[in-house]
């Protein structure tokens, strides 16, 4: 799809923080974190929606060790994961870690971006990647 941003970010016409990659699947930190760490999975393929996905079980294997790495990479038992297809028309599963400080309360508000700076980022990214054997 020539005008998805998220098959751009997959032919590298767009740069990510990619934490995780293979034939099929990659994985990237959202450049809107709603907190440190927020990671986005998605297939190569152009799937509109998660459900979709011919090889769902080898996508959420892949959402599963990304929010593994996620907790050990954090040190929090809490990884949201949402699904909701609206704002890229590409599948993709969000996986949020969420602390005790975040700035959320008990619900994720999606209005509350954070920012880091891209040394923050590659540092979120990294530790994510060095943990993806956990």
């Amino acid at each position: 799809m020539p005008d998805c941003i998220f098959c751009k970010i997959i032919a590298g016409d767009i740069p990510s923080y990619k934490i995780y990659e293979d034939a099929e699947f990659l994985a990237f930190l959202d450049i809107r974190p709603l907190t440190k760490g927020h990671a986005l999975v998605i297939p190569k393929k152009h799937y509109r929606w998660v459900w979709d996905v011919e090889n769902i079980s080898g996508y959420y294997s892949v959402v599963k060790k990304i929010a593994n790495a996620q907790k050990h990479a954090f040190g929090t038992d809490r990884i949201f994961s949402l699904v909701f297809g609206e704002e890229v028309p590409h599948a993709h599963v969000w996986l949020i870690p969420r602390y005790d400080d975040d700035g959320h309360g008990p619900a994720i508000d999606l209005k509350n971006i954070q920012e880091y700076s891209p040394d923050q980022m590659m540092a979120f990214a990294e530790a994510i990647k060095n943990h993806l054997s956990d």
